[in-house]
């Protein structure tokens, strides 16, 4: 997800997202480690949009409109 559509949600949307990815992050974690993960890349984007997440929920905070 791009950083510009998470701009578009409330406070409350970005921190379920962010509840969810991390969740979703977890599982891909056990996938891998047991093995049953066939697509590792999804690990990376998942951090990634944790990360962007959590970026416009800082920029909220500290009062910058980017």
């Amino acid at each position: 997800m791009k950083a510009r559509e998470l701009r578009e949600l409330s406070v409350e949307e970005l921190e379920q997202r962010v509840r969810d990815w991390k969740r979703k992050l977890l599982n891909l974690r056990f996938q891998l480690a047991s093995g049953q993960l066939q697509n590792t890349a999804e690990i990376k984007k998942t951090k990634r949009d944790i990360a962007r997440a959590l970026t416009v929920l800082r920029e909220r905070k500290v009062g910058r409109n980017a």
